[in-house]
């Protein structure tokens, strides 16, 4: 690709690299805010630094933490850098890591040799570049389990780390490994995924190899390769990865333009057959053909809160329900206090927001539950509440269009009043303050996407599309959006009235999703009632409460 067609982005990363901009960040943080280079700032992105809205100053970090797996040591360096540089606060994120906002670049230096202390890096959680590699949180304890994905899950983390052969990729490159034939890591919608198998000709375990999933403006499933590769075959496992990537990496027409620029496009046209030869072109040695009989399963949708069984014996773990993934530093060390005092020493992070206490024995569980609730952390909770997630919103991010995470705590207040175990799991009702889907929108039960309304007096007020339908497993299919810019203060109203009706019409044990396919766009519309909701005197009977009616 010529200079001449290189959009800005790819400019900037072929002038210096993305992870070469560390001693840069280190002398910036001498020189101050208002020195650094507009270009340097698009790189500190490869060391998981990014400007907070309003780019005054302050910065969010996000922390790679593969697999979600965190040591009580780890939590609690964790928790010492939200407390003394960023207000106490911190995020878990969608990917599993942990976010931190209102850093400014002075205090750069010290968290990175804070985090260096305990074992843990930024370089490579954000940019264009492998981000943290997501498996399921219950990795080597969960009885479902086909194979414990710690081993490859760590054995990719370290191919990738600091890698500058793989740092310079198109775009953002989302990597999933799942173990459990309930596939609720999501590899459906990574670019990239690795899902375990037991063979039927032999009952050999490994792993198969899924490429193009993503969300965005243009949602695409992941498409299966023709490749199998034994679990106990580490270093051919992540040279099949390296292929992939590599085909990625030197597909120079998605460098293009930056909104065409994810594995999604180069699948799309390609298709699986292609992507599999040219990926076994990559190799010296000839991987198995992919074993016939996969399926995804039939229900991927699994929050791992509650007290649940280990497969140790007498041993449990406690998912934690945390909501919209936000903590404070205190909450975190409370939380890597109890881990070392009555589990293993261990934390998880789910990619749905929560936090695991794994390895606790029977006789600790009372005690380990007891510090916790004083810690604030619930785990018998609301159907409702189980399943929700929130991007960060507008209160920090620079694309956002609207709040998010406040909004969802109003929406699921609301629900838990007038209706708080509509179903026997969590619905997923996904918040997302802009169409870019970091909250994954197009894959909940009910999905909202931020915009504005404009009113009769020509204000403007935030609003959300109302998408439902979402799937994952054998049946995914995305969400419709069924209602557009429904103002803020009447979505829970309109969520309240569509899961009333759920319960009213679902025929047997159908999902959420499975009920909405079998309705128009039309008749989900009338169940949501926004234009019943919407300047009508009598509101619906979930809208009875004091908050709704005027004093």
């Amino acid at each position: 690709m010529s200079d001449g067609k290189l959009n800005k982005e790819e400019r900037i990363k072929k002038e210096k690299g993305g992870l070469d901009v560390y001693n840069d960040i280190l002398r910036y943080a001498k020189t101050g805010f208002a020195s650094i280079d507009p270009d340097d700032m698009v790189r500190f992105k490869w060391h998981g630094v990014y400007q907070q809205r309003p780019k005054e100053g302050h910065f969010m970090m996000r922390v790679k933490v593969p697999g979600g797996r965190l040591t009580s040591a780890q939590l609690h360096g964790l928790a010492d850098i939200s407390r003394v540089y960023g207000r106490s606060l911190a995020d878990i994120t969608t990917r599993q890591t942990i976010q931190f906002h209102w850093l400014t670049i002075e205090n750069m230096p010290d968290i990175f040799e804070r985090l260096k202390a305990v074992g843990l890096t930024t370089a490579g959680a954000c940019g264009d570049i492998a981000r943290n590699i997501t498996s399921s949180p219950a990795a080597g304890f969960d009885p479902q389990e086909i194979i414990d994905t710690r081993p490859v899950v760590d054995a990719l983390h370290k191919f990738f780390y600091m890698n500058r052969d793989f740092a310079d990729m198109p775009r953002k490159y989302k990597i999933a490994v799942e173990g459990s034939p309930v596939q609720s890591t999501l590899p459906q919608i990574n670019d990239a995924s690795l899902i375990a198998y037991r063979r039927p000709s032999d009952g050999v375990v490994g792993y198969h190899f899924f490429v193009g999933g993503g969300l965005s403006v243009q949602p695409h499933f992941s498409q299966q390769l023709d490749i199998f590769v034994p679990a106990d075959q580490i270093d051919r496992i992540v040279d099949v990865q390296r292929a992939i990537s590599e085909l990625y990496r030197d597909a120079n027409q998605l460098r293009q333009k930056r909104t065409r620029a994810r594995l999604k496009y180069l699948m799309a046209e390609w298709g699986p057959e292609k992507f599999t030869r040219e990926v076994r072109k990559k190799l010296r040695w000839s991987p198995d053909p992919a074993a016939p009989g996969f399926k995804y399963s039939d229900e991927t949708y699994r929050d791992h809160i509650g007290i649940h069984a280990q497969k140790q014996p007498g041993l449990h773990w406690i998912g934690l329900c945390v909501m919209v993934g936000r903590m404070n530093a205190d909450q975190m060390d409370a939380a890597a206090d109890i881990a070392a005092k009555y589990g293993g020493g261990e934390v998880r992070l789910t990619n749905i927001q929560n936090m695991l206490i794994p390895h606790v024995p029977t006789e600790n569980l009372d005690a380990a539950k007891r510090a916790l609730r004083t810690a604030g952390f619930e785990w018998d909770v609301p159907n409702i509440r189980r399943g929700a997630i929130a991007c960060t919103g507008i209160e920090f991010c620079n694309l956002a269009i609207t709040e998010t995470k406040q909004r969802t705590k109003e929406i699921l207040a609301h629900l838990e009043r007038v209706n708080p175990d509509p179903y026997e799991r969590g619905l997923k009702i996904n918040m997302n303050g802009c169409p870019n889907a970091c909250a994954q929108h197009h894959i909940g039960d009910i999905g909202l996407q931020g915009c504005l309304a404009r009113q009769p007096d020509g204000s403007q007020v935030d609003a959300y599309d109302i998408h439902l339908g979402g799937d994952l497993g054998e049946h995914a299919s995305f969400t419709r959006a069924i209602h557009r810019k429904v103002p803020a203060e009447q979505v829970k109203y309109a969520i309240a009235n569509v899961i009333e009706k759920f319960q009213q019409t679902r025929e047997g044990g159908e999902r959420f999703a499975q009920w909405a396919h079998r309705h128009t766009n039309e008749e989900l519309d009338a169940f949501l009632g926004v234009d019943t909701i919407i300047g009508a005197p009598d509101l619906p009977s979930h809208a009875r409460s004091e908050e709704a009616v005027p004093a």
